[in-house]
């Protein structure tokens, strides 16, 4: 990984979208900071638009596409899409269709129960209530941290119910499917900012082991400086590294971005 300051002015110019995870990634400490709100609106009056790409539940998107000054969400690991169109309406997109989302909800359900019985204390995320699409399991966000052969556990438990999953920095998140962030942030290029995927002009900012088929998928990768703690793990680490640790680190890209493009060679 490389400092994120050896991103040249001339790719930082070329630059016309922003995706970036949200937990750890736009927080310190759990909460969004006034630093990197601003450089969401910073990002967005220079004509980079931001979409935010996340583990955290439908509930939420909704909420984030209306008030965050976004593109859109793509929420749930990649099984929504959330967004306004240019007459300020909703527009939600799911990978799976609504039938098959009732029939998974009870199979979800079924393998939540089994796995809080592994477990005394387990929980499910405090924000289960308002997803759609999978479920999470608390791993650090409400409850302390829990260790590795606990974790192996459940992850155990889940593949041998055929769910996909995938461990960020406070959850576990599990849903039947193939769709993961990087095949949803693929579609939203090519569906709504109609470009080509993997032609450049497209960065993605993450922080943990859920975030590696983005670091893989993109050109441009960045990771915030706590990806550091995960990277003997990731077979696909992010290309650059910020200095500073999550809300930090994504205004330290947005600053080199930016201040970058004012000095790039036309």
């Amino acid at each position: 990984m490389e400092p994120i300051e050896t991103m040249d002015a001339r790719t930082c110019q070329g630059i016309e979208a922003v995706f970036t995870d949200l937990d750890d990634t736009l927080t310190r400490d759990g909460k969004l900071t006034a630093g990197a709100y601003e450089a969401l609106w910073r990002l967005g009056e220079a004509g980079i638009c931001v979409v935010v790409v996340t583990g955290r539940p439908a509930g939420w998107a909704d909420l984030i596409m209306r008030l965050w000054p976004v593109a859109g969400v793509v929420g749930e690991n990649g099984a929504c899409i959330f967004r306004l169109d240019a007459s300020g309406r909703a527009v939600r997109w799911y990978a799976r269709d609504m039938e098959t989302r009732r029939r998974d909800r009870a199979a979800l359900d079924a393998a939540a129960r089994e796995i809080l019985g592994l477990v005394p204390g387990l929980k499910l995320a405090a924000d289960q209530a308002f997803r759609e699409t999978d479920i999470a399991i608390d791993i650090s966000e409400e409850v302390d941290a829990l260790d590795e052969p606990t974790l192996e556990r459940i992850q155990a438990v889940l593949a041998s119910k055929n769910l996909k999953y995938k461990l960020s920095s406070i959850h576990i998140n599990a849903w039947f499917g193939e769709h993961d962030k990087a095949k949803t942030c693929r579609r939203f290029i090519r569906e709504v900012l109609g470009a080509s995927p993997g032609t450049g002009g497209h960065l993605f900012i993450g922080d943990s082991p859920n975030d590696e088929p983005l670091f893989e998928a993109f050109d441009l990768s960045v990771g915030v400086h706590n990806i550091e703690r995960y990277a003997p793990r990731l077979a696909h680490p992010p290309r650059y590294v910020t200095r500073a640790c999550g809300a930090e680190g994504f205004v330290e890209m947005a600053d080199h971005v930016l201040s970058s493009r004012s000095r790039a060679v036309p």
